[in-house]
């Protein structure tokens, strides 16, 4: 027995959103059995992009069921059934969330037809419902409203299940408890994580840190492990007890902390290479005393006029870019390259070099004492990565903005960081893509 399920969503942060549509169709592998359809009442604020998108006002809901008064339909009709959705972990997931605030642990084993159709329509243009219905024939109505996109889910299991001839497939995908659902020892762990980006901390029984990340969202990056049918999300699922956090604001704090905690606690399931986490550098060196030259070279170690990359497609894109940017000459590229500027004097040499300097300067951390500033942890807090000669010296927070500039000030209050060449590598690559943080030059001035 199956449950054809969709839900509507109010949007918001991640589990806290509300269901505001539902639709399930209790179906036996051969024809509809039951049904219910419902309009809910979320006690919550409908995100106006979610209103755009299915239709759904605040207005619409207000005379609406809340979602106690339905509860007791819902587990009746997904009784002894398999959840069958599209991205079934979502819907699954808000439909729990419901449930435990009303104090009851709801569990359903599920299926999802996005897992399906990857495996038994591996060639499709797109797995997404809409795109997956169109090319497939399958006709859509209400599109984005309940009941709209459970008829075409419904539609599109249907043509799943004779695709699966021998019948192996689904008895794989479907989701054991501990393959894909949440115990409630492992929903207690994520009901109690922050939305918010740092890094996080995976304990054994022992309390050992087995593994750690980092990521933008701690609640939502928790969750995908603990449903996660692949081989590390199996091992970490099994051996995980306790999951602790530190929040950063920033996400580069977070990354180097990442990197710098892995490589000291060395945790069980995290893969820490030892290694250069570049493979290729940019060379802004003089050569002779004619052209400063820009190179891609395959070695590894990071030279005060250098830039390291991952991979030659990250260090020849960004030669591009700041060829266009700087209007650096293409003598300044190329060796066997031709001056286009003017001499006057040797004015050429002079300026071809100075545009280079100038784009290194711009990029570059070496030989500088700056403080890299980004979002904090609340409302009214900045982070800083401190800078010194070149190195990292460590990060903190600050609140008062005399403190920003001064770097003995900073150096008092910031946590200490091991400076190497990973670790100016990450610094720089994130800068190279991220134009949001704010750079200050610092003095040592009282």
């Amino acid at each position: 027995m199956y449950a054809i399920l969709d839900i509507e969503s109010t949007g918001g942060k991640y589990n806290e959103e509300g269901i505001m549509e539902i639709a399930i169709h209790r179906f036996d592998g051969h024809q509809v059995v039951d049904q219910f359809i419902c309009l809910i009442n979320p006690e919550r604020e409908i995100q106006p992009f979610v209103s755009k998108l299915t239709g759904i006002n605040n207005a619409m809901l207000r005379s609406a069921p809340k979602f106690h008064e339905v509860a007791k339909r819902i587990v009746e009709i997904t009784e002894g059934a398999v959840i069958v959705a599209h991205n079934a972990q979502f819907d699954y997931r808000i439909l729990r969330t419901e449930f435990r605030r009303l104090g009851y642990n709801y569990q359903r084993k599920t299926l999802c037809t996005v897992d399906l159709s990857k495996q038994l329509i591996p060639d499709a243009e797109s797995h997404s419902l809409g795109k997956l219905a169109r090319s497939l024939g399958i006709p859509m109505s209400d599109r984005h409203r309940a009941n709209g996109d459970a008829l075409a889910t419904l539609k599109l299991f249907k043509l799943l299940l004779n695709k699966d001839t021998d019948k192996k497939i689904i008895t794989e995908v479907i989701r054991e408890e501990t393959h894909g659902e949440l115990s409630p020892n492992q929903l207690d762990m994520v009901y109690n994580l922050p939305s918010e980006t740092g890094v996080y901390y995976l304990h054994d029984r022992e309390g050992a840190i087995i593994f750690l990340g980092k990521t933008k969202d701690i609640k939502k990056r928790v969750n995908q492990h603990f449903t996660n049918i692949g081989k590390l999300g199996r091992k970490l699922q099994k051996e995980t007890k306790k999951v602790s956090y530190e929040p950063t604001g920033s996400e580069l704090i977070a990354i180097l902390k990442a990197y710098l905690e892995q490589k000291k606690n060395n945790p069980k399931f995290n893969q820490v290479s030892k290694k250069k986490l570049f493979s290729h550098i940019v060379d802004f060196g003089q050569n002779g005393t004619e052209h400063i030259v820009l190179e891609v070279a395959d070695s590894r170690v990071l030279k005060s006029t250098s830039m390291a990359f991952n991979g030659t497609e990250a260090a020849k894109n960004f030669l591009g870019k700041i060829q266009t940017e700087f209007e650096l000459c293409p003598c300044s590229l190329d060796l066997e390259a031709v001056c286009t500027i003017q001499e006057i004097e040797g004015a050429s040499v002079l300026e071809c070099n100075e545009k280079v300097i100038t784009a290194y300067e711009r990029y570059s951390i070496q030989g500088k004492d700056i403080a890299l500033l980004d979002r904090g942890r609340i409302t009214g807090e900045r982070s800083f990565i401190l800078i010194k000669s070149g190195k990292l010296q460590g990060f903190g927070y600050v609140e008062l903005n005399h403190q920003i500039n001064n770097i003995h000030i900073l150096e008092s209050i910031m946590t200490p960081m091991a400076s190497d060449d990973n670790t100016t590598f990450i610094i720089e690559s994130y800068l190279r893509k991220n134009n949001r943080l704010k750079t200050v030059p610092l003095t040592s001035s009282s």
